[in-house]
């Protein structure tokens, strides 16, 4: 009679320990899907709402988000790009060049020179922004998650994306006409990758860019030696 006691004890504590294992795992289940929810998103949905003529400061913006903040200047500094002006590109480049530097060094964050710390876009700028992008990344939430971080920390990995960015950013300082919004968008797919911390995504990047670099690189050559001729026809 003990004997059939104690087993049955044992299978209560193995029942009780099976319970409290499937409460646990469920309970990380709910925070993993918490933290990937407070995503790109979420940050965009929290941006968004305030006083819509007020400027949010990029020194804030980056408050707080770590390593991730390199994926939050980085979108924050291509939205010009997504704006049929001549000068978007002209605006967005330089400071992508910068991004690009800083991580190609290896910094642990981003640096800014105050004077555009304290400078940064309208709060309707990441709303329009926002309600535009939302529901693509919507659809990209069960796609978009945090893996294979080796890519995105690895000193190697980050001087890549690095260099990658500082040569898209040239590219996209150049006048190459219907460009902007292609090197828009290969630049928010590193803007994500980095915020969402998924190295698949980042891999996916460095191919998409390598490929535009190679391509355009050939044709703002081409426009350069063409630029070159029109002026020593004006000049002789």
């Amino acid at each position: 009679m003990n004997s059939g006691a104690e087993r049955q004890e044992a299978e209560h504590d193995n029942d009780g320990h099976a319970k409290h294992e499937g409460a646990r795992a469920a309970s990380h289940g709910q925070h993993q899907r918490k933290t990937r929810e407070a995503g790109t998103r979420s940050l965009l949905d929290a941006l968004a709402v305030g006083d819509q003529d007020e400027i949010l400061k990029l020194r804030e913006i980056l408050a707080g988000l770590g390593r991730r903040a390199f994926g939050m200047l980085l979108f924050i500094c291509i939205l010009p790009a997504f704006i049929p002006t001549p000068i978007s590109g002209a605006i967005s480049g330089p400071l992508v060049v910068l991004i690009g530097a800083q991580l190609l060094i290896g910094l642990r964050k981003p640096w800014l020179p105050k004077f555009l710390a304290e400078r940064g876009p309208h709060r309707h700028a990441i709303a329009r922004f926002d309600k535009r992008i939302s529901p693509w990344l919507g659809k990209l939430e069960h796609l978009i998650k945090p893996r294979m971080t080796i890519l995105l920390d690895h000193r190697a990995a980050t001087m890549l994306t690095g260099l990658l960015l500082v040569l898209l950013g040239l590219l996209l300082s150049l006048p190459i006409p219907f460009t902007n919004f292609i090197f828009g968008g290969l630049l928010l797919m590193f803007a994500l990758a980095l915020l969402e911390r998924d190295g698949a995504l980042m891999a996916v990047s460095w191919i998409a860019g390598a490929i535009a670099i190679a391509v355009f690189g050939v044709l703002s050559g081409n426009l350069a030696a063409l630029a070159a001729t029109w002026l020593d026809h004006f000049v002789f």
